[in-house]
Formats: structure tokens, sequence, C-alpha cells
């Protein structure tokens, strides 16, 4: 049974991936996260010692505090969170809790720097179609919902990430971690080093992605809808930041099909409302 004002671990990794997540704010101290310097999926790290400073960036949101045991820091700094009047809840068992029931984790020394706003700053080249959308969203819902993401021309990629300390990717370069390996696309390749595998709606996601992004559409039964989308959303949109937007939905869906509803089918027939009486010319 979970403290007042506390979520369990199962039900806010059902939250985890939703367009309407819970920020999630790590507050462990330095030497609890050195002992294990592994993040709640989304989560950002901040010193509970100043909440009373940054805790105004989440007016309006939901959030969900971790600290190592989900104790006196996390409860702390959701109470106070909840004084200035947002909606906060600790974590129930912490990062310990969270880390024992196998639930993923993500591994900080896979991630990139943070700017000085405590972003993650990637860049790719533009006029992106399936992978350089689909790479977008899941940083943004799983790995940092506050990714800058710049898109260049192709020639010029490596050079800005040098310039703007921005990490390249889906493209070929020394180097460059986030790309294609072999068969398998850059979406797999951060599934798999962000350590977010576990999750089985995210595997089922790569296969459509791959399939879609790597010229097989008949790898999945769902790629060859995925490719249509995504050459249609590049044609409607010169801007790549508003076509970036407008794919956020498209992947969403996905997931959220992925995870709930694979086994659900639809014909006009099942949806018509039982009882009804058929008239007969």
């Amino acid at each position: 049974m979970p403290a007042t004002n506390a979520i369990t671990a199962d039900k806010l990794a059902r939250l985890i991936g939703l367009p309407h997540a819970p920020a999630i704010v790590d507050v462990r101290t330095d030497e609890d996260f050195a002992a294990d310097p592994r993040l709640v999926p989304g989560s950002v790290r901040r010193a509970h010692g100043n909440v009373s400073a940054w805790a105004s960036d989440y007016a309006g949101r939901n959030v969900v505090v971790v600290c190592q045991k989900g104790q006196k820091l996390s409860e702390g700094v959701a109470a106070w969170l909840r004084h200035e009047g947002i909606a906060a809840e600790a974590l129930d068992g912490g990062a310990m809790g969270w880390a024992a029931s196998g639930l993923p984790m993500i591994d900080e020394a896979a991630l990139p720097p943070r700017d000085t706003s405590g972003r993650t700053v990637w860049v790719t080249r533009a006029r992106p179609k399936v992978d350089r959308i689909a790479c977008p969203w899941l940083i943004r819902r799983f790995v940092d919902p506050n990714a800058v993401f710049l898109f260049v021309s192709p020639t010029e990629v490596l050079g800005v990430a040098e310039r703007f300390g921005a990490v390249p990717f889906d493209v070929e370069g020394d180097g460059v971690l986030w790309s294609h390996n072999g068969d398998r696309c850059t979406f797999d390749t951060m599934v798999d080093r962000l350590g977010l595998i576990s999750f089985p709606a995210l595997t089922r996601l790569a296969a459509i992605v791959r399939g879609a992004d790597t010229g097989r559409p008949d790898l999945v039964p769902e790629a060859a809808g995925l490719l249509a989308l995504s050459l249609g959303l590049s044609r409607m949109f010169s801007n790549d930041l508003a076509q970036l937007d407008a794919g956020m939905l498209i992947y969403d869906a996905l997931y959220r099909w992925c995870r709930d509803a694979t086994g659900e089918t639809h014909d006009w027939v099942s949806h018509q409302p039982k009882g009804r009486t058929e008239v007969r010319a």
C-alpha cells in the first residue's frame, strides 16, 4: 500500500510515454545517484535543496518526485510543490524500488551532455521522413521531454554538432553512435542503447519503424501504413519542426496501439448497436 500522496512504480510505468505523462523529477543526492547513476525514463535531475527556486517551472503540471527510497527527500519536495499549487506525488519505494521491480532505467552515461538549461540537444538532416521523426518522439517521451532538435542540411550535420554542442543522429560519420546498424534503423539503436527494450510496446513499435524506414514495408503489416503517413506528412509541411509536432501525434497513437490494442479488430457490423432491427426494402 503506497503512502499518502505517493504513486506506485507500476502505475507510473503505465503513464510514461504518454503525451500527458507527469513530469518526473529526480532529487537524489549526488552521493545516492553516484551509487546507481540510472534514471527512471523521462526524469530530470533537480536539487532538493532549492526546490523553491525551480518549483514554478512545473506550474500547471502533474509531477512525480523520485529520491533513493521514496522517503524524506521526495516526500518533502512533493509537499513543497503542493504548497506552490502543483499536483505532486512521491514515487513509492523511490529509485531503488523502481529498479527492484525490474522496470527500465536509463544509464546517465548513455545520454549526451545537457546544455545550460538542462536540455539534451540533437542535430540531424532536414526534411525528415520516418526515423528522424520517430527518434525525436522517443527522446521526448522517454528520455528528455525538453530535448531540442536541429534540422540542417545533410552536409552540415557534423559541423553543426561540433559548433553547437549537439549530438548527431540518423547520419553517417566517424564517431556517430546514434545511427543505423546493419539492417536495423536509428530508432532500434536508441531503444537498445537507452535500455528501453524491456518496454514491450517499444519493441513492437521498433519493428514498424524499421520496416517503414529501411524499404521493407512487408516486415510487419503496419509498416506500409506508417510509410504512407510519413511521406504524406513530409509533403504537408515545409517547416521541419511543424512536421515533428504533427508527427508526435502519429507516434503517440501507434504506441498506444502497440501497448493496448493489438488484439482489437474493427468492422462495420461489430460496431452496430445490439438488437438493431434490419430494415429490408
